[in-house]
């Protein structure tokens, strides 16, 4: 694993992949990572325009990309439902899927369903379409992958059951570890899952980009119209963060390497995980929490209306 990078990736010739946030930053490497192993790349984008824009700089690369740009917007359920149904009719099956996109420490705002943004775009929507997708990955010929994208800010986040919206008190920071936490929540548990009966061709696997200069950072300042933030955000990029290309290879490893088993954490191994190749790591003991994790199973499946049903692999609604 030392030194891996993305030219090590196995061929993705005959695979599709899912990304979700395709169009900039980890999402955007990655994708083009997969193209130029041969992959298919279903784009999954909020605005489709602003995906047929990266699409085309990746094309424009390498003229052999195969992409297929939808909308899914993780803050709308219906959008998300959309777009796997059209996954689903379009495809024989999905070989990745890569829960990759992400708000961070914004103004608390709510989706289309009412959930505290980050907690709903960072995990409820990723949780909802994993599950309208989960057919389509054990239809794969193959091994399928669940990657879902976590953050070193897990460490920060604690899962409030009482008031999980943040209703009653919001910290912008706080919503974040805890949608971060949730994420890693989640992929152990969907791991569990799929080990308690007997699915071995789907893994579920955990990853976080250390720290990154990508655009994330800048939608909270961006939002809160404070200048301030934003010079100080581009300082701390031009500082502490490794490309994003970089910080999408803790991902790709999870996506493809032949060593990576259900249930793992990959992130860099530089400085205290902040930058450079992929290594396994550990994360913090509440993301191991068995007990929150199938409560946050539950509270996830009532408020998306999902239901996995991994004795047939079809959808409940």
């Amino acid at each position: 694993m030392a030194g891996w990078t993305a030219d090590d990736m196995p061929t993705m010739e005959d695979r599709t992949v899912v990304v979700t946030g395709a169009n900039s930053g980890l999402g955007y490497e990655g994708t083009k990572a997969f193209a130029q192993k041969g992959a298919t790349v279903v784009m999954a984008c909020r605005s489709v325009d602003r995906g047929e824009r990266a699409a085309s700089e990746i094309r424009h690369v390498d003229g052999n990309a195969d992409l297929d740009v939808r909308e899914c917007d993780l803050a709308d359920l219906d959008s998300v439902a959309a777009f796997a149904e059209g996954v689903r009719e379009d495809y024989e099956a999905v070989d990745v899927l890569c829960n990759n996109a992400g708000v961070m420490a914004i103004p608390r705002q709510e989706t289309a369903d009412g959930f505290e943004m980050q907690l709903g775009v960072n995990h409820l929507g990723h949780f909802a379409l994993t599950g309208r997708l989960f057919p389509a990955l054990r239809a794969s010929d193959g091994e399928a992958r669940v990657v879902t994208q976590s953050s070193g800010a897990h460490e920060m986040g604690e899962m409030d059951f009482s008031d999980l919206q943040s209703e009653r008190d919001y910290g912008k920071w706080a919503a974040y570890g805890q949608s971060k936490l949730a994420n890693l929540l989640f992929a152990y548990e969907l791991d569990r899952r799929l080990d308690d009966h007997g699915i071995d061709d789907v893994r579920s696997v955990a990853c976080h980009p250390g720290y990154a200069d990508t655009d994330l950072q800048f939608r909270g300042p961006r939002e809160m119209g404070s200048s301030l933030r934003m010079a100080g955000m581009k300082v701390a990029n031009a500082l502490f963060g490794q490309s994003a290309a970089q910080g999408a290879l803790p991902m790709l490893y999870a996506a493809t390497a032949d060593d990576v088993l259900g249930g793992e954490y990959v992130g860099p191994d530089g400085l205290l995980e902040m930058r450079g190749h992929p290594e396994f790591q550990q994360s913090n003991e509440a993301s191991r929490d068995e007990g929150d994790a199938d409560r946050l199973w539950a509270v996830s499946a009532e408020l998306t209306g999902v239901a996995y049903d991994f004795e047939t692999a079809t959808i409940q609604h």
